[in-house]
């Protein structure tokens, strides 16, 4: 079924949108919940929350893309589980890796002045993605969105480890060039 039939089910209040929205996305709202939880029963009672909170932001948000809209909803629940979690271990899981290799990048400054909001900083982060090349931006996107293993991306881009390293750091590096340039650090 098409988005906008989808999304009209929720407009109309037809349970169906559920259904119709699990048997499209469903696999792939896993696959973002899986990518911070490693846990396959939490994963799944994120998806669960996934079509719950979608029915219930579905009126009056009418979603451009419904896929990415999911995704977003799957990895703050996501996210949000993952916190709950390991508040009391900290370590080696993926989402901590993640976090850590931003921080350096991303680190807010201690200057009221150069404080901006927080969806100034998204738009910022927005356009500074969308001049990207199209592989380097996936590539990053997959990492710190989606929260995918170095090794998961390498596979899926035939690349090696280092390689998507590589491409990583340059990004990263690229990104806090740019924030600096703008003020943001």
């Amino acid at each position: 079924m098409e988005d906008k039939k989808i999304i009209d089910l929720y407009f109309d209040r037809n349970e169906l949108a559920i259904q119709e929205t699990a048997n499209k996305y469903g696999n792939y709202c896993f696959s973002v919940a899986y990518n911070i939880l490693f846990n396959r029963e939490d994963s799944e009672e994120c998806v669960s929350d996934t079509w719950r909170t979608t029915w219930n932001l579905i009126p009056p948000n009418r979603p451009n893309k419904l896929q990415y809209y999911l995704a977003k909803i799957t990895r703050g629940i996501a996210l949000n589980m993952f916190r709950k979690l390991t508040a009391d271990k900290r370590g080696g899981l993926e989402t901590e890796i993640v976090y850590e290799e931003l921080e350096n990048v991303l680190a807010s400054s201690n200057d009221p002045q150069k404080e901006f909001a927080k969806s100034e900083l998204v738009k910022f982060l927005n356009i500074f993605l969308k001049k990207l090349p199209e592989r380097e931006r996936n590539i990053f996107v997959r990492r710190y969105f989606y929260m995918e293993s170095i090794k998961k991306i390498a596979l899926r881009y035939s690349l090696s480890e280092n390689n998507v390293s590589v491409i990583l750091n340059r990004v990263k590096n690229t990104l806090k060039e740019k924030l600096i340039e703008e003020g943001y650090l």
